[in-house]
């Protein structure tokens, strides 16, 4: 390095050379593995590091190791293809299933205001939930993966989707979302447009919507929104499992872990949380 340089050019060398270790082979890296491959100290890591995440371009993960931070992934994307919803998504789901051992889906936003399945990691339990319809469109105001997105959309585009036939759910199954506790003795049908607008309100609130084997008997699902580098909701992440492995209590026990693992993939595709915030007014109905 010549003699001339100052100080800060060297310690923008020195965060350039620390970026430069991650790649798909290593996306989560440690102080330790840092300081390794880099050949600097780990009291300089940790420094360079503090100020690398304080700036968006680093982030820590729930085992405090390190992976990019959103502002570098959403410069990134000011020049080349969007980040892959599936790339982003795919090792996510694969913790998420280890942590809970139920079927993880993923779950698009449709052009059509439908969502489709695209991805799933499934449980290892030899009775569980296993997504068969890769690809087919089906109305988001079926099921949680659909109404958690539904919930994130604009007003005027709710209400469209809402005016739509929907197909019952089947006898016997019960509604689903946050405001009709399993107790309740609320005989509504989940897919009616009044019942449905209630539930948005506390589903937009959590960005988590329960379904209570309304799409599938037997099945209840978990599910939260994920957002892109623009801020617009885009997919969906869900946890499903048979009703009795997945009662009132477990739904809520997951739902913490569902909404944390899909920001986690917001956050790779270059979401901020004030972005997203300031996106969601546009889902509230207009004042009376």
């Amino acid at each position: 390095m010549p003699s001339g340089r100052r100080r800060g050019v060297q310690s923008i060398d020195r965060a350039v050379t620390i970026l430069r270790c991650f790649d798909t082979a290593h996306p989560e890296l440690g102080i330790s593995d840092l300081a390794r491959r880099t050949g600097l100290s780990t009291s300089t890591t940790h420094r360079l590091l503090s100020a690398l995440q304080d700036n968006g371009l680093v982030r820590q993960s729930r085992d405090r190791r390190y992976a990019l931070g959103p502002l570098l992934l959403r410069l990134a994307r000011v020049g080349a293809a969007p980040a892959s919803v599936l790339d982003a998504a795919r090792p996510v789901m694969t913790r998420l299933r280890d942590e809970v051992d139920e079927t993880v889906g993923l779950h698009v936003l449709l052009p059509t205001r439908e969502r489709a399945v695209i991805d799933q990691v499934e449980s290892r339990q030899p009775l569980r939930r296993t997504y068969t319809e890769f690809g087919a469109p089906i109305p988001l105001p079926l099921g949680a993966p659909g109404k958690v997105l539904l919930a994130a959309l604009p007003y005027d585009v709710q209400e469209a989707v809402l005016a739509r036939p929907v197909t019952a759910p089947a006898a016997g199954t019960s509604p689903d979302g946050l405001a009709t506790p399993a107790n309740s003795s609320n005989s509504s049908n989940s897919a009616e447009p009044d019942v449905l607008r209630k539930q948005l309100v506390g589903i937009r609130r959590r960005n988590v919507a329960f379904s209570r084997a309304e799409r599938t008997s037997g099945i209840r699902t978990v599910a939260a929104a994920v957002f892109d580098g623009a801020d617009l909701p885009v997919a969906s992440l869900s946890v499903s499992a048979p009703a009795g492995r997945m009662p009132e209590e477990r739904m809520e026990e997951y739902a913490p872990l569902v909404v944390a693992a899909a920001w986690s993939i917001s956050e790779q595709l270059g979401a901020t949380r004030e972005g997203v915030a300031a996106y969601l007014t546009r889902a509230e109905p207009p004042p009376t």
